[in-house]
């Protein structure tokens, strides 16, 4: 039965999303206007769409459920077709073979003659659970889109004595090479690519085996591969990246290629045993597509200016900052693009080769044999370059060596791991460089952050609360127009009440660099040169006009291209 107004009021009071005050008088507009209380509740924004449908279930006895960052079992998937799902807003995300049960999101649970339907259609028992219209809608679009479900269900059917059969070692090549697990794991590849992927998880655990995509720097669960079918999907890619498959105890690498129609990717594979079993992480790098140029990347103004001028010196250091996974490598990469003539002589030495830029001598580390930063550093010195990459200053030598090609005649590009641009300094100093040989080589530092882009489909306008507005000026102070109004933007990730196609319900599509570049002034180069903190050193650059990370992506969120929560997430203080 459904459930009464006030049924429904005192729920959403019990779970203090109203006061009993705001519940009665809510009550009472209801009655004299005629208009509907949900509806009402939702065009006054007292509750949210989720807040009112879970307080609706919960008055009707009925599990609620939401689907949105859940992992929906593909096995589940199979028993209801997509029309169906489509036709009545529902759908299934979870089977206990056991119990025989099915259970299955709904926008009206009470609907029995849909419920009979899909016990005949599925032949088991369906457990109905309430959920709202947009997150269901999603959720089809997600698993019926993905076709992983058919592959995992053929699968299974081929490998079903897996589970209660044990292969010898010798014969376990014969079962992974079969077709359905190949189509698994080229599904699971493909659905990389079309998410654009930059990291695919495969994550035992307790039970299922679950499947993460890193897409715009943030990991998804879109899959979760039935236990049975761990081993032999981990072995298939063991012996796509050439590993031993027999080896369980250590952690190994390797790599191979992946080609979907015209779109070719590079895959560098990780496998690291865990409690549950092989943990394998492998990260896509395009073949194609190109180098993005600098404004494409997110500078501009006076950092791109900054930052050009010191990259047409022909000797120094120039340094790019910031923690694993913010585009430092992406950075160095364009900034190489743009000096790539056949006049000069390019070097880099890479841990590993990420991008293949043609002309350019790319080296890759290889300790194992002796080939280090450092020494690779000490031979390139003797290779007559120009320019010279070196992939992290990361110890003393590598560090002196640097200093001394940069000193020597060389333009050298690096990265470090640090919070912040001025932080550089510092950090070169604790690796035993002496102040003046760093005043004297430094030419500029980068220090970035990457951020996600609103999606341009479905983003949408708003006017920010007060005390936001004032944090922006606070932040921004002579660079904020004062006589416009102070806009934000967010991607609602629907349109026209649909999950936007364009961003797969996100909000957001891509990613851009939040930049600081200062260059090394004489006023900062007394500062190294009298050790000071890096405060002072970061302080002297903002009165030499450096625009700081946080500041550069207020600018961007103002402007529309990101937002402000994107922005704090990676260039808070």
């Amino acid at each position: 039965m459904p459930a009464s107004s006030a049924d429904l009021l005192s729920v959403l009071v019990e779970q203090k999303h109203l006061t009993r005050e705001q519940a009665d008088a809510i009550n009472s507009e209801s009655l004299s206007s005629g208009e509907a209380l949900d509806k009402l509740l939702i065009r006054k924004h007292m509750v949210t769409e989720d807040d009112l449908v879970a307080a609706r279930a919960k008055a009707m006895g009925i599990a609620f459920v939401i689907l949105a960052g859940k992992a929906i079992a593909p096995n589940a998937v199979n028993f209801i077709p997509e029309a169906v799902a489509r036709r009545y807003t529902l759908v299934p995300f979870s089977f206990d073979e056991k119990k025989g049960e099915l259970s299955v999101a709904m926008l009206d649970p009470l609907d029995f003659q849909v419920i009979e339907f899909l016990e005949k259609k599925s032949a088991k028992h369906v457990l109905p659970f309430m959920g709202t219209k947009e997150d269901i809608v999603s959720a089809i679009e997600d698993v019926y889109t993905q076709n992983l479900g058919e592959d995992v269900s053929a699968a299974l059917a081929e490998t079903a004595p897996l589970s209660v059969k044990t292969y010898e070692a010798g014969k376990l090549g014969e079962v992974i090479r079969e077709a359905p697990i190949a189509q698994i794991v080229s599904a699971i590849l493909e659905q990389a690519m079309r998410l654009r992927a930059s990291d695919v998880h495969i994550e035992p655990q307790i039970g299922d085996t679950r499947v993460r995509y890193r897409v715009d720097g943030i990991l998804q669960e879109r899959l979760a591969l039935p236990r049975g079918l761990r081993e032999a999907v981990v072995s298939r890619i063991k012996i796509l990246a050439d590993m031993k498959i027999d080896e369980k105890r250590i952690p190994q690498d390797g790599r191979f290629n992946f080609k979907m129609g015209d779109s070719e990717v590079d895959l560098r594979v990780s496998t690291l045993p865990t409690v549950h079993g092989e943990k394998i992480v492998m990260r896509l790098l395009k073949k194609s597509g190109g180098i993005p140029t600098l404004p494409e990347l997110g500078l501009r103004g006076t950092a791109l200016k900054n930052l050009e001028i010191n990259v047409l010196r022909p000797h120094g250091i120039i340094l790019v900052t910031g923690p694993t996974g913010s585009g430092k490598t992406t950075t160095l990469y364009a900034v190489l693009a743009k000096l790539n003539t056949s006049r000069v002589n390019i070097m880099t030495l890479e841990d590993p080769v990420e991008y293949e830029i043609a002309g350019v001598n790319q080296v890759q580390i290889n300790p194992t044999a002796g080939l280090t930063f450092a020494t690779g550093l000490r031979s390139f010195l003797r290779q007559d370059p120009n320019i010279i990459l070196v992939g992290e200053i990361r110890d003393n030598e590598t560090t002196d060596l640097a200093i001394q090609a940069a000193l020597t005649g060389h333009l050298v590009f690096s990265t470090l791991h640090t919070n912040n641009a001025a932080g550089a300094v510092p950090r070169l100093l604790d690796l035993g460089a002496e102040p003046f040989l760093v005043a004297s080589a430094l030419n500029a530092v980068i220090g970035q952050r990457i951020a996600r882009r609103v999606c341009g489909t479905c983003r949408e306008e708003y006017d920010p609360e007060e005390s936001v507005k004032t944090d922006i000026a606070s932040v921004l102070g002579n660079l904020l127009q004062k006589d416009k109004p102070i806009k934000l933007y967010r991607g609602k990730g629907t349109v026209d009440g649909q999950p936007c196609g364009t961003c797969g319900g996100s909000g957001y599509l891509g990613r851009l660099g939040v930049f600081e570049v200062f260059p090394v002034t004489e006023a900062i180069s007394k500062l190294i040169l009298a050790r000071t903190p890096m405060k002072t050193i970061e302080d002297q650059a903002i009165n030499d006009g450096m625009i700081t990370m946080k500041q550069d992506g207020y600018m961007k969120a103002i402007e529309g291209v990101t937002t402000l929560e994107e922005v704090l997430r990676v260039a808070q203080d």
